[in-house]
């Protein structure tokens, strides 16, 4: 079954039948801490545009019929999603993507498959995971060492990637296609996949097994923003990234903090760190003397 999100990222609502919808329980975070046991009904649909998690993209949010759906999982070839509320088996309804969320995990995904394919291509990196944040996403790199010099050319090279245009497109292959000996990643596939393998090409300059939602150009991923890196796991480093729409709510945030700082300190943006440095030297004076009064 190849369901409405695997062939195209962009659609947003589908008419489908319900398949079956029986009792079962998730266990939920509460305030990210405690766990709790949640009760409602798993429902399996012919059809849906909802993404399930897998490939480390977090799966979608919607509804169906108007009815939230709190998480979507694959089991086999299937689709499950679980409800707070169950649907009559057989009936006719509307599923629709929190399209928001959707688009946010499109731009970061197809973000990761670039700095990937471009960071091996221009300094031999290989990922060995990644990990798709609620605010800052990571891939893990294996390597012990990336220079300034590095990230400011990977960042640079990324962009201009992304003002050319370039195409991503999705493409269907049966299971042992002469065409899967190209890609760039050919793990073994998981012992239930019924489906043709999925493979997204960023033309000319990646070609990926892979199963999550990307955008259909590299435009529409408007910016990439390389942040830091840190000392990973196992002789590895973790390249932490924004793409799109949060490089413009980081920015809206860091602007924010300049200005709060502009009031605080009664200087100009560029002359933050030299008056911190300067309010820090006098406070560490004014305590010495204190400590000399004491004595």
């Amino acid at each position: 079954m190849v369901y409405a999100f695997q062939k195209d990222s962009y659609v947003k609502k589908v008419t489908t039948n319900v398949f079956s919808s029986k009792p079962s329980t998730i266990s939920v975070s509460v305030n990210g801490k405690k766990k709790e046991i949640k009760e409602g009904y798993d429902v399996i649909l012919e059809d849906t545009v909802l993404f399930p998690e897998g490939g480390g993209q977090p799966d979608d949010r919607g509804v169906i019929a108007n009815i939230p759906v709190l998480r979507v999982i694959k089991k086999g070839g299937q689709v499950v999603h679980f409800t707070e509320r169950s649907l009559p088996e057989g009936a006719e309804v509307d599923v629709e993507v929190d399209w928001t969320r959707r688009f946010d995990h499109m731009q970061q995904h197809s973000g990761q498959h670039l700095i990937t394919a471009v960071a091996e291509d221009l300094f031999k990196f290989h990922t060995t995971s990644w990990n798709l944040g609620e605010v800052v996403s990571y891939i893990e790199l294996d390597t012990t060492v990336v220079t300034n010099e590095q990230l400011n050319e990977l960042e640079t090279v990324l962009n201009q990637k992304i003002r050319d245009c370039v195409p991503v497109t999705v493409h269907m292959y049966p299971q042992g296609a002469p065409e899967l000996q190209q890609v760039r990643t050919r793990l073994e596939l998981p012992e239930d996949h019924v489906e043709p393998v999925r493979v997204v090409e960023i033309k000319e300059v990646d070609l990926n097994t892979c199963c999550g939602t990307h955008v259909s150009n590299l435009s529409h991923l408007q910016v990439i923003k390389l942040l830091y890196v840190e000392k990973g796991k196992r002789n590895k480093t973790n390249l932490y990234f924004l793409v799109g729409e949060r490089v413009l709510k980081y920015i809206s945030k860091a602007v924010d903090r300049e200005k709060a700082l502009t009031t605080v300190l009664k200087c100009r943006p560029e002359e933050h760190v030299q008056m911190a440095e300067k309010v820090q030297k006098a406070l560490k004076a004014t305590q010495k003397v204190n400590m000399i009064l004491m004595m």
